[in-house]
């Protein structure tokens, strides 16, 4: 915990003498302990605004407002006393400007709220919030209710002057650029006339200059490339600063621990708190002062026909901000890297449909001579009958197409992939960070921004995580036992379905496929219901533990969300996998669950088809639900909503008001657009060896995604915050937790889910003949059972038996499994021949992990994570910003002598030429 001084000692006021602290990021506040100036305490952020300056006025879009002795006199918060302005004609001046009525400051901020009739408490904290904003330094203006659209809503609108911005700007350490770059840079590259088709314009991909930055410093303006004070900090800068200050400005007079526009948006005193657009998205602003860069993205980079276009990364970056410059990075990187997997993927499917006619096992199973007179033992207790191995034809064909050589192959190249993926976006991360000056973006800097909620004591007790997993078990539990329980009720059913009937789907609708299909689509459908539940537990749980900053929060969610999600999407698959078929017990002494529900076998093939189709419906049905909560959802909100104003005029339909309509881009909406893309990147890595086509699917996903992400932003959302990140934080390390997991997942259903290993055990092992090869392995890998050692609970029904087991003399059953056939000293124990296999699974799967990890680590060994070039001109940067600077302080000192003459007694400190101006500033510091 940290201590702040008194009530009396809550206003902080500051020169041009300003500290150096850390740098904001989303709201974030710094440290300052080893600067000059030290800040008060994150309690005594903001109090009470005593008294009135006259010199300070707030404007209004049809009044003008002042902060005048009265409130003094009368003991009051500095109120705005309205003059109206007559005769303001809304059809003559056109309100899609992002500027003040003057035309001249710069709308930076836009809070909206409604005046309720009982909502006098609401009106209190808004006198008071607005007037310590006024303190701050901040310019307002207000939009009566009469002027908004509905009638009923007020906006105020929020302009930040150059000296808040030069404070804060020294406060937060931003980096402001001092002088253009003259390092060459090298871009040839050979045959780049390729990539032609694929490049946007150089002004859109570089919207401005390239600059040396060094950290602002309000002693030292005239050391800085300022043009223009007005254009000098972009929007997003400027939208930032803004919100650093409305997240801890005070709006209670006799507690100072309220504070803050979340609270105020919570208890509904304000029902929108955003920055502009600066224009509409399909046409350019009429104002030549507006850079329409929001038209610009959505011109090159938002549509879908630009789906095989570059990102323009800066222009995102210099608009959204480095964070979300950096998800659509990241996004686009692991979108190209999976392309390579894509074409691997899809050259082992290719190999699996032409090797189609080597899969002689299949051949077995469909031939009427050898398959057509094996009778299979009854897949469930009384309702299922007696079967032959050839009703498996399809399923076997269709198992073969991905059970075969190849996917031992892209099980290793797929481990292979994920490390060159993590280690060369270390590399892509790196050229950003330089080339968006994030180098010397300390975390513990980060680490030390205190979040405003922390303030406030948590009184709540916490509650048991065990309890919230028990939801997933049990939903696992519940899952399982569908698929147990109605797979009798499918055999008995589609006994005689006419379904049987058909020429083309008539063989493959089986019980068994019936509760593949059924239970997939039942578990996907569980898991949309369990996540709405489970990101609110998750949240909840958070903010129960009152984490202290805001990384430590993200860091803390993000690790909870991607357990919950994990056990969530994963655990179908996992059963599938690895339980499903393996502790099936024989014949004559099978297993149950609970005591009641036979546990599943899988099929002669195998289970890895039903895993694949697992995979397909889960991974396919989560990106088709995902993309239309993402699109559909919020363009028919933001239809619904704007449904009486979208044909307006712009002189009717002011800026604030069409960004008002649109949907709220939530502090955690970026969140889920990692988790995601990061639950699909356990997909494709996962569980990988049962479907190669899974990349395949992947890349289409998200080369629509990253255009759906680009349109929402653009069109459906109202701009964000702007904040600073320099790496994909949290989930970096959880992709490499996977990428390790997957590894040994991937081993696993090589070697116990697809039958490759018992295949080539056999082939090299048991096959008779001369040479190596697969006759006579469907036989091999089928136990015999005596029917009459059936215990009368197994026994199928007479009425469940075809007419066909009736009609020969049938003694024994056949089963999916190496043991020892019946009149054997040691029946139904397994064989020597199961043990072979088991031990091969075994050395298997060491081989392969060894093999791939090593590989692994050679490879993240040999490629650096920052590229040599850009160490270089990092280094070659940052040795030229400091001759810079010793150069500009030694002219002034220069200059400083010159004026001072031969008899200067002591030397002062170099100061700018403007009136120092105090401000109250806003900030925290731990203690």
């Amino acid at each position: 915990m940290y201590r702040g001084k008194s009530s009396d000692e809550t206003l902080i006021e500051m020169n041009r003498t300003a500290w150096s602290g850390g740098e904001e990021n989303n709201g974030f506040h710094a440290n300052s302990d080893k600067e000059t100036l030290q800040l008060e305490n994150a309690e005594s952020m903001l109090s009470v605004v005593s008294e009135c300056s006259s010199a300070v006025s707030v404007c209004s879009s049809h009044s003008s407002v002042n902060v005048c002795e009265q409130c003094e006199r009368e003991h009051t918060e500095p109120q705005q006393h309205l003059t109206s302005f007559k005769g303001v004609d809304k059809q003559q001046q056109s309100k899609d400007s992002v500027y003040f009525r003057d035309g001249v400051r710069r709308i930076d901020f836009v809070l909206s709220y409604i005046d309720d009739k009982d909502g006098e408490k609401k009106q209190d904290r808004r006198k008071v919030f607005e007037a310590n904003l006024v303190a701050a330094g901040l310019e307002l203006e207000t939009e009566d209710k009469s002027e908004s659209e509905d009638g009923k809503t007020y906006f105020l609108k929020i302009h930040v002057p150059w000296e808040v911005l030069a404070t804060y700007a020294d406060v937060l350490k931003i980096k402001v650029p001092f002088k253009t770059n003259d390092i060459p840079d090298k871009k040839d590259v050979p045959m780049s006339w390729l990539c032609t088709p694929y490049r946007l314009p150089e002004h859109v991909m570089q919207p401005e200059p390239d600059y040396f930055t060094a950290t602002f410093d309000k002693s030292k303006i005239d050391f800085f490339l300022i043009e223009d004070k007005e254009t000098f900090f972009p929007p997003s800068t400027r939208n930032r600063i803004v919100y650093y200050i409305l997240s801890r400005c005070q709006y209670s007079k006799e507690d100072k621990d309220k504070k803050g526009i979340k609270r105020l948006l919570n208890n509904g005193t304000y029902i929108a708190a955003f920055p502009l657009h600066d224009s509409r998205y399909w046409t350019r602003s009429r104002d030549a002062n507006c850079d329409s860069e929001r038209y610009a993205l959505y011109k090159y980079w938002a549509r879908f026909s630009r789906f095989y276009k570059e990102q323009p990364l800066n222009l995102i970056r210099k608009y959204y901000g480095e964070k979300i410059g950096i998800y659509f990075a990241w996004l686009g990187f692991y979108t190209e890297m999976l392309s390579y997997a894509a074409v691997v993927g899809l050259l082992c499917f290719i190999y699996g449909v032409a090797s189609f006619d080597e899969n002689i096992w299949s051949k077995e199973i469909c031939n009427e001579t050898i398959g057509g007179q094996i009778v299979m033992c009854p897949l469930c207790d009384k309702k299922c009958g007696y079967w032959k191995l050839n009703t498996t034809c399809s399923s076997s064909w269709q198992s073969y197409l991905f059970d075969n050589t190849a996917t031992v192959f892209f099980a290793i190249f797929m481990g292979i992939w994920v490390t060159l993926f993590l280690e060369f976006w270390k590399r892509r991360q790196a050229r950003l960070e330089y080339e968006w000056d994030l180098v010397d973006m300390e975390e513990e800097q980060q680490q030390l921004q205190l979040r405003p909620e922390y303030e406030i004591k948590c009184t709540h007790r916490r509650r048991n995580r065990v309890t919230q997993m028990c939801l997933i078990i049990a939903s696992i539990i519940g899952v399982i036992a569908y698929r147990l329980a109605v797979f009798a009720a499918f055999a008995s059913i589609m006994k005689d379905s006419p379904t049987n009937k058909l020429d083309v789907v008539g063989s493959l609708i089986t019980p068994q496929f019936a509760t593949s299909v059924t239970a997939s689509c039942i578990n996907f459908v569980i898991i949309m219901v369990l996540n709405f539940l489970y990101e609110r537990v998750a949240i909840k749980i958070t903010d129960m533990e009152v984490p202290k900053t805001h990384v430590e929060y993200e860091n803390k969610l993000t690790v909870k969300m991607f357990l919950f999600q994990f056990v969530n999407y994963y655990s179908s698959c996992f059963y599938v996998a690895f339980f499903k078929g393996k502790f099936v017990g024989y014949p004559g002494d099978y297993a149950y669950m609970f005591g009641k529900w036979r546990n599943e076998e899988c099929e002669p093939g195998g289970c890895l088809i039903e895993l694949t189709t697992q995979l397909v419906i889960v991974m396919v049905g989560k990106q088709v639900w995902g993309n239309i909560q993402e699109a559909l959802v919020p363009w028919l909100c933001n239809w619904w909503v704007s449904r009486n104003a979208r044909n307006h005029p712009e002189s009717l339909y002011s800026r604030w008001e069409q960004d008002h309509d649109l949907q709220t881009f939530g502090q955690l909406g970026l969140f889920y657009e990692y988790l995601e893309m990061v639950i699909q990147f356990g997909f494709i890595t996962l569980f990988v060896a049962s479907f190669p086509l899974a990349p395949l699917l992947a890349l289409m996903n998200n080369i629509l995604e990253v255009r759906v992400d680009a349109w929402k932003f653009t069109t459906q959302f109202r701009r964000p915050v702007a904040a600073k990140a320099h790496s994909i934080g949290a989930w970096d390390e959880i992709l490499n937790m996977i990428a390790v997991f997957s590894v040994v997942t991937n081993a696993f259903i090589v070697s116990f889910t697809s039958d490759m290993i018992p295949r080539l055990v056999y082939k090299y092992a048991y096959y008779q003949g001369a040479e190596g090869s697969m006759e006579g392995y469907i036989n091999s890998s089928l136990a015999v059972f005596n029917i009459t050692d059936f215990k009368p609970e197994n026994r199928p029904d007479d009425s469940e038996n075809p007419d066909w087991f009736f009609s020969s003399n049938i003694t024994t059953c056949r089963y999916r499994d190496y043991r020892n056939p019946p009149g054997h000293e040691k029946p139904y124990i397994h064989s020597m021949q199961f043990w072979h296999i088991l031990a091969a699974k075994l050395a298997f799967i060491i081989i392969m992990e060894h093999v791939v990890f090593v590989v692994k680590f050679f490879v993240a060994w040999l490629i650096p994570d920052v590229p040599s070039d850009v160490k270089a001109r990092i280094k070659r940067e940052r040795y030229l910003i400091q001759e810079y600077l010793h150069n500009y302080e030694l002219e002034k000192l220069k200059i400083q002598l010159s004026q001072n003459g031969p008899n200067i007694e002591q030397c002062t400190c170099p100061t700018t030429a403007a009136t120092p101006v105090k401000l109250e500033v806003l900030s925290d510091c731990l203690t």
